[in-house]
């Protein structure tokens, strides 16, 4: 776990990929696709049907760990349209009562409302809370008395090394008056950012943090 310092908010950085705000003891995840592996199976795509479990173990560690009071999710929560993971993911949220779950509506999440009301979980088209605005898809203007956090891209950064080597892995990226977080799931792909003078990258690499200062 790594600290960081965004809006003048502190933030920790988890190498599960998500972030905890502790004044407010809110979980922020990103693009968890639920159901995606079921759903490139019934396409005739050989994944591992343990990469669901998989998923959900490291969330469920993750409550366990910093013990939310509320669980953010960023949007594209769940894949596509309804199957059976949805009920497992239902029996997770039953399972921790105390906690808030909500979900910042993103492009994937095309389930009835009824689905999300029927596991007890808020959704918003775009939610504020203190000096954050969070959506799903990046806001495209520059905003000036509110920061935003959104998922979407799956940001990654390509490292090079001595011997030319090339590796691409993903971050957590924070400029001026917006930040991206990494994709929660398995099996979501990277999108390679560029980053500006003064903008921070947090790489997530080995089960560690790793803060990255040249601009890539």
């Amino acid at each position: 776990m790594m600290e960081a310092d965004v809006f003048g908010e502190l933030l920790e950085l988890h190498p599960q990929k998500a972030a905890f705000w502790p004044k407010h003891k809110i979980l922020m995840v990103a693009d968890l696709h639920l159901g995606k592996i079921n759903h490139f199976r019934k396409a005739g795509i050989a994944v591992p049907t343990r990469a669901n479990d998989k998923n959900i173990e490291v969330l469920v560690d993750l409550f366990w760990k910093t013990k939310p009071e509320r669980v953010l999710f960023l949007g594209d929560l769940f894949h596509s349209h309804y199957n059976p993971e949805w009920e497992v993911f239902g029996e997770v949220v039953k399972h921790f009562e105390s906690i808030s779950f909500e979900l910042v509506l993103g492009n994937h999440d095309i389930m009835s409302e009824r689905q999300y009301e029927r596991k007890g979980i808020r959704f918003y088209d775009e939610l504020q809370i203190g000096p954050f605005l969070f959506t799903h898809h990046p806001v495209e203007k520059e905003l000036t008395d509110l920061y935003n956090l959104a998922g979407h891209i799956h940001p990654g950064v390509r490292l090079v090394g001595k011997g030319k080597q090339q590796l691409r892995l993903p971050c957590f990226y924070f400029g001026k008056s917006s930040g991206l977080l990494p994709a929660f799931g398995m099996f979501t792909g990277l999108a390679s950012i560029k980053s500006q003078k003064d903008d921070k990258i947090f790489v997530v690499a080995e089960n560690k943090i790793h803060l990255i200062t040249d601009n890539y």
